[in-house]
Protein backbone atom coordinates (compact mmCIF):
# COMPACT_ATOMS: atom_id res chain seq x y z
CA UNK A 1 0.00 0.00 0.00
CA UNK A 2 1.44 3.35 -1.06
CA UNK A 3 2.28 5.86 1.65
CA UNK A 4 2.65 8.72 -0.82
CA UNK A 5 -0.32 10.38 -2.46
CA UNK A 6 -1.47 13.56 -4.16
CA UNK A 7 -3.88 15.26 -1.81
CA UNK A 8 -5.54 18.59 -1.28
CA UNK A 9 -4.58 20.47 1.87
CA UNK A 10 -8.11 19.85 3.14
CA UNK A 11 -7.61 16.09 2.87
CA UNK A 12 -4.12 16.36 4.37
CA UNK A 13 -5.47 18.20 7.41
CA UNK A 14 -8.30 15.70 7.77
CA UNK A 15 -5.84 12.83 7.63
CA UNK A 16 -3.46 14.53 10.04
CA UNK A 17 -6.26 15.06 12.55
CA UNK A 18 -7.34 11.44 12.13
CA UNK A 19 -3.78 10.21 12.77
CA UNK A 20 -3.46 12.37 15.89
CA UNK A 21 -6.81 11.17 17.25
CA UNK A 22 -5.94 7.54 16.60
CA UNK A 23 -2.59 7.98 18.33
CA UNK A 24 -3.95 9.64 21.50
CA UNK A 25 -7.47 9.30 22.84
CA UNK A 26 -7.02 12.57 24.76
CA UNK A 27 -7.16 14.50 21.46
CA UNK A 28 -10.64 16.01 21.02
CA UNK A 29 -12.03 18.37 18.39
CA UNK A 30 -14.34 21.28 19.15
CA UNK A 31 -16.04 23.82 16.93
CA UNK A 32 -19.14 25.05 15.16
CA UNK A 33 -20.62 22.53 12.69
CA UNK A 34 -17.53 20.31 12.75
CA UNK A 35 -19.40 17.10 13.64
CA UNK A 36 -22.14 15.88 11.30
CA UNK A 37 -21.41 18.57 8.70
CA UNK A 38 -17.63 18.11 8.88
CA UNK A 39 -16.97 21.85 9.08
CA UNK A 40 -17.60 24.59 6.53
CA UNK A 41 -14.50 23.49 4.61
CA UNK A 42 -15.05 19.77 5.38
CA UNK A 43 -11.75 19.51 7.24
CA UNK A 44 -13.30 17.30 9.94
CA UNK A 45 -15.52 15.31 7.59
CA UNK A 46 -16.05 11.72 8.73
CA UNK A 47 -14.22 12.11 12.04
CA UNK A 48 -17.35 12.24 14.22
CA UNK A 49 -18.60 9.01 12.67
CA UNK A 50 -15.22 7.39 13.23
CA UNK A 51 -14.37 8.63 16.73
CA UNK A 52 -17.75 9.56 18.17
CA UNK A 53 -19.42 12.82 19.12
CA UNK A 54 -17.75 12.83 22.52
CA UNK A 55 -14.44 13.46 20.72
CA UNK A 56 -15.69 15.55 17.77
CA UNK A 57 -18.01 18.04 19.42
CA UNK A 58 -20.33 20.54 17.79
CA UNK A 59 -20.31 23.63 19.97
CA UNK A 60 -22.65 26.59 20.41
CA UNK A 61 -22.00 29.70 18.34
CA UNK A 62 -19.58 31.29 20.81
CA UNK A 63 -15.86 31.44 20.18
CA UNK A 64 -15.00 32.69 23.67
CA UNK A 65 -16.82 29.69 25.11
CA UNK A 66 -15.07 27.27 22.76
CA UNK A 67 -11.61 28.45 23.77
CA UNK A 68 -12.54 28.83 27.44
CA UNK A 69 -13.83 25.25 27.55
CA UNK A 70 -10.68 24.06 25.77
CA UNK A 71 -8.51 25.69 28.44
CA UNK A 72 -10.39 23.82 31.15
CA UNK A 73 -10.12 20.54 29.26
CA UNK A 74 -6.38 21.05 28.80
CA UNK A 75 -6.02 21.51 32.56
CA UNK A 76 -7.63 18.07 32.98
CA UNK A 77 -5.17 16.36 30.62
CA UNK A 78 -6.93 16.59 27.28
CA UNK A 79 -5.48 17.95 24.02
CA UNK A 80 -8.32 20.01 22.54
CA UNK A 81 -8.22 21.21 18.95
CA UNK A 82 -10.57 24.16 18.38
CA UNK A 83 -11.81 25.21 14.97
CA UNK A 84 -12.57 28.89 14.46
CA UNK A 85 -14.92 28.73 11.51
CA UNK A 86 -13.56 31.85 9.79
CA UNK A 87 -10.65 34.17 10.56
CA UNK A 88 -12.86 37.17 11.33
CA UNK A 89 -14.76 35.20 13.97
CA UNK A 90 -11.73 34.83 16.24
CA UNK A 91 -12.06 38.21 17.91
CA UNK A 92 -14.73 37.21 20.47
CA UNK A 93 -12.14 34.68 21.70
CA UNK A 94 -9.26 37.16 21.65
CA UNK A 95 -9.36 37.79 25.40
CA UNK A 96 -9.45 34.08 26.23
CA UNK A 97 -6.48 33.46 23.91
CA UNK A 98 -4.24 36.40 24.76
CA UNK A 99 -5.16 37.11 28.39
CA UNK A 100 -5.63 33.52 29.55
CA UNK A 101 -4.31 30.76 27.28
CA UNK A 102 -1.07 32.53 26.38
CA UNK A 103 -0.25 33.37 30.00
CA UNK A 104 -1.36 30.32 31.97
CA UNK A 105 1.85 28.30 31.72
CA UNK A 106 3.86 31.28 32.99
CA UNK A 107 1.23 31.91 35.66
CA UNK A 108 1.75 28.33 36.87
CA UNK A 109 5.56 28.76 36.69
CA UNK A 110 5.76 25.95 34.14
CA UNK A 111 4.10 23.32 36.32
CA UNK A 112 0.96 23.15 34.15
CA UNK A 113 0.91 22.79 30.39
CA UNK A 114 -1.91 23.91 28.11
CA UNK A 115 -1.75 21.87 24.87
CA UNK A 116 -4.53 23.68 23.01
CA UNK A 117 -4.49 23.99 19.21
CA UNK A 118 -6.63 26.68 17.61
CA UNK A 119 -7.20 26.12 13.91
CA UNK A 120 -7.92 29.32 11.97
CA UNK A 121 -8.85 29.34 8.26
CA UNK A 122 -7.49 32.69 7.11
CA UNK A 123 -6.74 34.93 4.15
CA UNK A 124 -8.42 35.95 0.93
CA UNK A 125 -8.83 34.71 -2.66
CA UNK A 126 -12.18 33.00 -2.02
CA UNK A 127 -14.55 35.90 -2.79
CA UNK A 128 -16.09 35.92 0.67
CA UNK A 129 -18.09 38.59 2.47
CA UNK A 130 -16.93 40.82 5.33
CA UNK A 131 -15.31 39.04 8.33
CA UNK A 132 -14.49 35.99 6.17
CA UNK A 133 -11.16 36.98 4.56
CA UNK A 134 -8.89 38.44 7.22
CA UNK A 135 -5.26 37.86 8.18
CA UNK A 136 -5.03 38.32 11.96
CA UNK A 137 -1.84 36.32 12.52
CA UNK A 138 0.26 39.29 13.69
CA UNK A 139 -1.92 39.79 16.77
CA UNK A 140 -1.00 36.33 17.99
CA UNK A 141 2.62 36.29 16.85
CA UNK A 142 3.00 39.44 18.96
CA UNK A 143 1.68 37.64 22.05
CA UNK A 144 4.26 35.79 24.20
CA UNK A 145 3.18 32.30 25.19
CA UNK A 146 1.68 31.29 21.86
CA UNK A 147 3.24 29.30 19.05
CA UNK A 148 2.03 30.46 15.62
CA UNK A 149 2.43 28.42 12.44
CA UNK A 150 1.01 28.34 8.92
CA UNK A 151 1.54 25.57 6.34
CA UNK A 152 1.69 26.33 2.63
CA UNK A 153 1.54 22.80 1.20
CA UNK A 154 -0.53 19.66 1.82
CA UNK A 155 2.55 17.79 3.06
CA UNK A 156 3.32 20.49 5.61
CA UNK A 157 -0.33 20.62 6.66
CA UNK A 158 -0.39 16.86 7.28
CA UNK A 159 2.73 16.86 9.43
CA UNK A 160 2.43 20.26 11.12
CA UNK A 161 -1.09 19.69 12.49
CA UNK A 162 0.16 16.53 14.18
CA UNK A 163 3.20 18.35 15.58
CA UNK A 164 0.97 21.15 16.83
CA UNK A 165 -1.28 18.69 18.64
CA UNK A 166 1.73 16.99 20.26
CA UNK A 167 3.08 20.34 21.48
CA UNK A 168 2.59 21.05 25.18
CA UNK A 169 2.28 24.76 24.40
CA UNK A 170 -0.73 26.54 22.88
CA UNK A 171 -0.50 26.64 19.07
CA UNK A 172 -2.30 29.02 16.72
CA UNK A 173 -2.59 27.01 13.51
CA UNK A 174 -3.36 29.33 10.58
CA UNK A 175 -4.67 27.50 7.51
CA UNK A 176 -4.61 29.47 4.22
CA UNK A 177 -8.10 28.69 2.99
CA UNK A 178 -7.32 29.56 -0.63
CA UNK A 179 -4.88 26.61 -0.55
CA UNK A 180 -7.40 24.07 0.76
CA UNK A 181 -8.14 22.69 -2.74
CA UNK A 182 -4.92 22.72 -4.85
CA UNK A 183 -3.23 19.33 -4.69
CA UNK A 184 0.30 18.41 -3.70
CA UNK A 185 2.30 15.34 -2.79
CA UNK A 186 2.00 14.04 0.77
CA UNK A 187 4.42 11.46 2.13
CA UNK A 188 3.04 9.79 5.23
CA UNK A 189 6.34 8.10 6.08
CA UNK A 190 8.96 10.77 5.49
CA UNK A 191 10.41 12.24 8.67
CA UNK A 192 9.02 15.75 9.04
CA UNK A 193 11.04 18.80 9.94
CA UNK A 194 9.99 20.77 12.99
CA UNK A 195 6.94 22.93 12.39
CA UNK A 196 9.14 25.89 13.38
CA UNK A 197 11.71 25.33 10.62
CA UNK A 198 12.04 27.91 7.85
CA UNK A 199 12.63 26.25 4.47
CA UNK A 200 14.10 27.33 1.14
CA UNK A 201 11.66 25.99 -1.46
CA UNK A 202 13.39 27.33 -4.59
CA UNK A 203 17.06 28.21 -4.86
CA UNK A 204 18.14 31.48 -6.45
CA UNK A 205 20.94 34.03 -6.56
CA UNK A 206 19.63 37.53 -7.33
CA UNK A 207 17.14 38.22 -4.52
CA UNK A 208 15.41 36.42 -1.66
CA UNK A 209 11.62 36.51 -1.45
CA UNK A 210 9.97 35.23 1.74
CA UNK A 211 6.35 34.61 2.74
CA UNK A 212 4.08 32.25 4.65
CA UNK A 213 0.85 30.45 3.87
CA UNK A 214 -0.86 31.21 0.57
CA UNK A 215 1.67 33.86 -0.43
CA UNK A 216 4.35 31.21 -0.92
CA UNK A 217 2.56 30.01 -4.08
CA UNK A 218 2.46 33.62 -5.33
CA UNK A 219 6.22 33.90 -4.79
CA UNK A 220 6.78 30.69 -6.75
CA UNK A 221 4.71 32.15 -9.60
CA UNK A 222 6.81 35.32 -9.48
CA UNK A 223 10.01 33.27 -9.53
CA UNK A 224 8.86 31.44 -12.65
CA UNK A 225 8.19 34.73 -14.44
CA UNK A 226 11.49 36.21 -13.22
CA UNK A 227 13.36 33.20 -14.61
CA UNK A 228 12.06 33.97 -18.10
CA UNK A 229 13.58 37.43 -17.71
CA UNK A 230 16.95 36.10 -16.64
CA UNK A 231 16.50 36.78 -12.92
CA UNK A 232 16.94 34.17 -10.22
CA UNK A 233 14.77 34.42 -7.09
CA UNK A 234 15.30 32.36 -3.97
CA UNK A 235 11.91 31.54 -2.44
CA UNK A 236 11.73 31.01 1.33
CA UNK A 237 8.72 29.57 3.16
CA UNK A 238 8.60 30.91 6.72
CA UNK A 239 6.18 28.19 8.00
CA UNK A 240 6.40 29.48 11.58
CA UNK A 241 5.60 33.03 12.68
CA UNK A 242 6.38 32.53 16.37
CA UNK A 243 9.07 31.54 16.89
CA UNK A 244 10.68 32.49 13.57
CA UNK A 245 13.61 30.37 12.42
CA UNK A 246 15.86 33.11 11.04
CA UNK A 247 18.88 30.91 10.24
CA UNK A 248 17.92 29.81 6.69
CA UNK A 249 16.52 33.27 5.89
CA UNK A 250 19.67 35.11 7.01
CA UNK A 251 21.83 32.64 5.08
CA UNK A 252 19.75 33.26 1.97
CA UNK A 253 20.02 37.05 2.31
CA UNK A 254 23.77 36.78 2.84
CA UNK A 255 23.90 34.93 -0.50
CA UNK A 256 21.57 37.15 -2.56
CA UNK A 257 22.03 40.54 -0.89
CA UNK A 258 18.39 41.48 -1.27
CA UNK A 259 15.11 40.65 0.50
CA UNK A 260 11.46 41.14 -0.37
CA UNK A 261 8.90 40.14 2.30
CA UNK A 262 5.38 39.36 1.09
CA UNK A 263 2.11 38.83 2.97
CA UNK A 264 -1.64 39.15 2.48
CA UNK A 265 -2.04 41.04 5.77
CA UNK A 266 -1.76 44.84 5.97
CA UNK A 267 1.84 46.02 6.11
CA UNK A 268 1.93 48.27 9.17
CA UNK A 269 3.06 46.66 12.46
CA UNK A 270 3.02 43.22 10.85
CA UNK A 271 4.98 39.98 10.63
CA UNK A 272 6.62 41.44 7.52
CA UNK A 273 7.68 44.51 9.50
CA UNK A 274 9.33 42.31 12.12
CA UNK A 275 11.19 40.26 9.52
CA UNK A 276 12.39 43.39 7.74
CA UNK A 277 13.71 44.89 10.97
CA UNK A 278 15.39 41.70 12.15
CA UNK A 279 17.11 40.99 8.82
CA UNK A 280 18.30 44.61 8.68
CA UNK A 281 19.84 44.11 12.14
CA UNK A 282 21.40 40.70 11.55
CA UNK A 283 22.45 40.91 7.90
CA UNK A 284 23.04 44.65 7.43
CA UNK A 285 26.47 44.30 5.85
CA UNK A 286 25.19 41.71 3.37
CA UNK A 287 22.31 43.85 2.10
CA UNK A 288 22.80 45.63 -1.21
CA UNK A 289 19.34 47.25 -1.11
CA UNK A 290 16.74 48.09 1.54
CA UNK A 291 14.45 45.27 2.65
CA UNK A 292 11.18 45.80 0.81
CA UNK A 293 7.67 44.74 1.84
CA UNK A 294 4.75 43.71 -0.37
CA UNK A 295 1.47 43.43 1.50
CA UNK A 296 -2.23 44.02 1.60
CA UNK A 297 -3.17 47.66 1.98
CA UNK A 298 -3.69 49.31 5.37
CA UNK A 299 -7.45 49.24 4.94
CA UNK A 300 -10.27 46.86 5.86
CA UNK A 301 -10.51 43.86 3.55
CA UNK A 302 -12.67 44.97 0.60
CA UNK A 303 -15.74 43.43 -1.04
CA UNK A 304 -15.06 40.34 -3.15
CA UNK A 305 -14.96 42.22 -6.46
CA UNK A 306 -12.00 44.27 -5.23
CA UNK A 307 -9.94 41.62 -3.49
CA UNK A 308 -7.68 41.07 -6.52
CA UNK A 309 -6.67 44.72 -6.23
CA UNK A 310 -6.13 44.47 -2.49
CA UNK A 311 -4.16 41.22 -2.35
CA UNK A 312 -0.54 41.10 -3.54
CA UNK A 313 0.03 39.15 -6.73
CA UNK A 314 3.09 38.09 -8.71
CA UNK A 315 3.21 41.44 -10.55
CA UNK A 316 3.47 43.39 -7.29
CA UNK A 317 6.19 41.06 -6.06
CA UNK A 318 8.13 41.47 -9.31
CA UNK A 319 7.79 45.25 -9.13
CA UNK A 320 9.45 45.12 -5.71
CA UNK A 321 12.16 42.86 -7.10
CA UNK A 322 12.80 45.40 -9.86
CA UNK A 323 13.18 48.15 -7.24
CA UNK A 324 15.55 46.04 -5.15
CA UNK A 325 17.72 45.16 -8.13
CA UNK A 326 17.88 48.81 -9.23
CA UNK A 327 20.10 49.71 -6.23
Amino acid sequence: MSTTGTWTMAKALNSGLRAAMADDDKVILMGEDIGTLGGVFRITEGLAAEFGTDRVMDTPLGEAGIVGAAIGLAMRGYRPVCEIQFDGFIYPAFDQITSQLAKLTARHEGTQSFPVVIRVPYGGHIGAIEHHSESPEAYFAHTPGLRVVSPSTPNDAYWMIQQAIRSNDPVMFFEPKSRYWPKGEVDETAPAASMHTTRVVRAGTDATVVAHGAMVSVLLQAAEVAATEGRSLEVVDLRSLSPIDYGPLIASVEKTGRLIVAQEAPGSVSVGSEIAATVAERAFYSLEAPVLRVSGFDAPFPPAKLEKIYLPDADRVLEAVDRALAY
